[in-house]
């Protein structure tokens, strides 16, 4: 087992916040985070490798994984299915990787009930109105769909207590920078290194 413990490092952030980009960056400064792969139902988006972004499966396939206990935390978003398989997070950790979570609200609070530990950063918007600003021009999505999302973000915002740390993106690079100094920070607290005070006193 390594000594040093893994941190579980979860980013919840309203749909259009710019989250994916954020985590994009935030690898290339922090090549050591390893991201945790999600199952989903919902229909892979242009790009999207079986695998490597999500593992995309059945709703049947999916509900029968969830009735199993396969995963820490699972939710319904959207009208699709997301859940992150348990086994793998704690091996993970374990054995001192550091792993990050895209998860949204309702998944960040049943990891921390079923898990009791990491590290919830809640990213904001500059505004309402710059989110709806950056769902359209995304251009993925009915004005149905992102009115739906609009609608979400407000009832996402106001949850936001829940987490330990607030970013807003107003700037991608200062974001990255802010959520990557929170991780380092965190990463000095005994709880991860718990056998230190031991190896200090034998290295006389």
């Amino acid at each position: 087992m390594n000594s040093q413990r893994g941190a579980l490092i979860v980013i919840t952030a309203p749909s259009g916040t710019g989250k994916s980009t954020l985590i994009k960056e935030l690898k290339k400064k922090m090549p050591n985070l390893e991201f945790s792969i999600s199952y989903t139902t919902r229909q892979p988006r242009a790009g999207e490798v079986d695998g490597k972004d999500y593992f995309f499966v059945s709703i049947k396939k999916f509900l029968a994984l969830k009735d199993q206990g396969f995963f820490a935390e699972w939710a319904e978003v959207h009208g699709n299915y997301y859940g992150t398989p348990k086994k793998n997070i704690l091996k993970s950790l374990q054995e001192g990787i550091d792993l990050l979570f895209d998860i949204d609200i309702q998944g960040a609070k049943q990891l921390k009930d079923n898990l009791k530990q990491g590290i919830y950063i809640f990213i904001f918007p500059p505004s309402l109105k710059e989110l709806k600003n950056r769902l359209q021009k995304r251009g993925t999505d009915s004005q149905e769909v992102i009115n739906l999302r609009l609608q979400n973000a407000k009832q996402e915002i106001k949850h936001a207590y829940f987490f330990d740390y607030w970013v807003v993106n107003d700037d991608l690079m200062k974001t990255v920078k802010k959520i990557e100094s929170i991780i380092i920070v965190e990463k000095l607290k005994p709880f991860y290194h718990p056998d230190l005070p031991k190896k200090i006193l034998q290295s006389a």
